[in-house]
């Protein structure tokens, strides 16, 4: 059962205090897509100049100075686009402004385009005119737009929209151990730019930050250019272009180790549990509606209306589904978590849909939860973080089984400011055989007496801000022990929108203090990754040993289309993977220990979180997803050890 997911978790901690390596941080580089071609030439080939300035190639930096203080040109690519992603460094010397041409469509006997421009002190995307000589005559700012939408609507002055970058800390936040990255723009330095132009929507980013951008109709096709303008000069390097109306999905590949069964082609849940609810000796598997029957999962009924979902504008309201025999008669039950706590009660094997009730008082803000015993009852609680009334608070519900339809009791976990709608772990960090509770913020240790005193508060950074996305933290975060010194770590995905997977090694000091050394596995497009691995949106995580060793492994995927169609997270579009990492306790790797991915299904990816079981007895662990591309088995078939 999905049940007791960390109650069998390794033990051996002790007191964490923060540390984090420099190894991963952002800091407002980076790369979000597979580039089409990447300029290391020397001279000027594939470009043409226009206008009144020089262009030159130099180390394969582009550079561009006016020729006069108030004259300008342009360096434009001998190819057209209508959708397109730019990523490019830019260094800015002098009072010059510079810039990047999109579409520049023939109008006359001059052009029109969207000009991106950029100097030392304001930035601003316009629509422009521009003459043969190529003398911008007119220019006009994009209207607002972006967030989760693909096609900018006309503008509405009531609805103010936001474009990009990492919103301000609440007010009322404390201090919290995950520091939001500096993306303003440095004059006379390098600095990163990033554009997605898809449809009518420019969504433009300034080291990571929030960058120039907005919705443009009057533009369709045309090439690239580069722009130039006043006194100074405009450095270009690293310039890379990826053609965005060319999308790659590869042929389905499912690892040798693993048979795949699809038991559903239709978007309903992105979680599954597994159980055997008809009493039958054999588990089944929930996912969203629907409990299909073992051993070949080829029957199933409806527990609440079936209505299927589309991903392309569609958000479930299945984000982490539970199994459990909550009152104690046989029956196994089914509780959804996020985001509105929802408890069916099996019928007792009649043929009907099961009565639902609300349990949890409040809301269910966080995208994740946990479902694991905490307080050593041999009963689960739920774990998840609740913003109700902006108390922005980690809290565990804890049902009572003579009647597990009333709404279950809860209990603070964190203070106020530390909720985050993704990432959540569970495990005995100190050692003291307590399960302790985790977000990307930090632990919370469990006091002895749960009705003497709260939780203690231990700040770690078990997350990081990048590629532009508001939030951290990823999906469940593991803790068990990793290179076999007999301390839990922590495994997580950093970004559940972004890039981003690391382990985080558990270390002590002579007084016992902890701190954590954070040691990448994967990164973005830029950097070098574990088994060359990269995909963004690791949204659906969990663990478990996968080929028996006795060592624990992490599993995680890709949640496909996880702010629908639409290009507000970084690389949506990439192959929707599943895999997991094998732990490999190596003394000559970094911390002792080191993850090799292998693909389980490249065609499926991951939901909000991901369920793993020996549904067959064999003795073997089998995976289950649940996803917008439908339910999943990923049957184990290795030979067991």
């Amino acid at each position: 059962m999905k049940i007791f997911i960390f109650c069998t978790l390794l033990l051996g901690a002790s007191l964490l205090a923060s540390g984090q390596s420099a190894n991963g941080d952002m800091n407002g580089k980076g790369l979000s897509f597979i580039p089409d071609y990447t300029f290391k030439g020397s001279a000027l080939t594939g470009w043409k100049q226009l206008g009144n300035a020089d262009w030159h190639v130099k180390n394969g930096e582009l550079t561009g100075t006016a020729k006069q203080k108030t004259s300008e040109g342009l360096l434009m690519f001998d190819q057209s686009f209508q959708d397109i992603g730019i990523n490019t460094f830019i260094k800015i010397t002098g009072d010059c402004e510079a810039g990047i041409l999109f579409r520049a469509e023939k109008n006359g006997d001059g052009m029109k385009a969207v000009l991106v421009s950029i100097s030392r002190d304001s930035s601003a995307a316009y629509s422009v005119t521009i003459n043969a000589q190529g003398k911008v005559l007119s220019r006009e700012k994009l209207r607002p737009a972006g967030g989760m939408i693909r096609i900018a609507p006309p503008l509405d002055p009531a609805n103010p929209v936001r474009t990009g970058g990492y919103p301000a800390a609440r007010g009322n936040q404390p201090a919290l151990p995950n520091v939001r990255p500096q993306t303003a723009f440095v004059p006379g330095e390098w600095n990163q730019l990033e554009f997605i132009f898809d449809m009518n929507l420019l969504r433009g980013y300034i080291n990571d930050g929030s960058g120039p951008g907005g919705g443009a109709d009057d533009v369709t096709f045309g090439p690239v250019g580069l722009y130039v303008k006043g006194s100074g000069e405009v450095r270009f390097k690293d310039f890379k272009y990826k053609d965005l109306a060319v999308r790659y999905l590869p042929e389905e590949q499912t690892s040798a180790r693993f048979r795949v069964q699809q038991i559903s082609d239709m978007y309903y849940s992105w979680s599954a549990a597994s159980a055997d609810f008809n009493n039958d000796g054999i588990q089944d598997i929930v996912a969203g509606p629907y409990i299909y029957y073992g051993p070949d999962y080829t029957k199933y009924r409806e527990i609440y209306p079936g209505i299927a979902l589309s991903p392309t504008k569609d958000f479930t309201e299945v984000n982490c589904q539970y199994a459990f025999d909550f009152n104690g008669d046989g029956w196994t039950d089914v509780f959804i978590g996020p985001p509105f706590g929802r408890l069916y009660m099996n019928p007792k094997g009649e043929s009907r849909r099961w009565d639902v009730y609300d349990v949890i008082p409040g809301n269910i803000n966080s995208e994740v939860t946990l479902f694991t015993d905490i307080d050593g009852d041999n009963k689960p609680e739920l774990v998840y973080g609740t913003n109700s009334a902006g108390t922005g608070v980690l809290k565990y519900a804890k049902f009572n089984p003579a009647d597990p339809t009333k709404p279950w009791n809860t209990y603070t976990v964190s203070e106020s400011g530390y909720f985050m709608a993704h990432g959540i772990g569970a495990g005995d960090i100190n050692g003291d055989g307590r399960i302790d509770i985790l977000n990307p913020n930090g632990w919370w240790e469990q006091p002895e007496h749960l009705s003497d005193a709260g939780w203690t508060y231990h700040p770690a950074p078990f997350g990081r801000y990048g590629h532009r996305v508001g939030g951290i933290g990823g999906s469940v975060m593991a803790v068990y022990d990793v290179n076999g010194d007999k301390l839990n770590d922590v495994v997580t995905s950093l970004n559940a929108h972004g890039f981003g997977l690391a382990w985080y090694e558990q270390k002590r000091d002579a007084q016992g203090k902890i701190s954590f050394i954070r040691h990448m596995i994967m990164d973005d497009y830029s950097t070098k990754n574990a088994g060359d691995v990269t995909f963004s949106e690791l949204h659906g995580s969990t663990l478990a040993d996968v080929d028996g060793d006795g060592i624990t492994d992490f599993i995680v995927g890709k949640r496909y289309f996880s702010h629908l169609d639409t290009y507000l997270d970084p690389d949506p579009f990439g192959p929707p993977l599943l895999y997991w990492y094998r732990t490999v306790r190596n003394p000559a790797a970094p911390g002792g220990a080191e993850f090799i991915p292998e693909l389980i299904h490249n065609r499926s990816g991951a939901g909000s979180d991901l369920h793993a079981a020996d549904l067959n007895n064999d003795g073997l662990i089998d995976i289950i997803s649940s996803t917008n591309r439908g339910t999943f088995i990923f049957w184990n078939k290795q030979t067991k050890k």
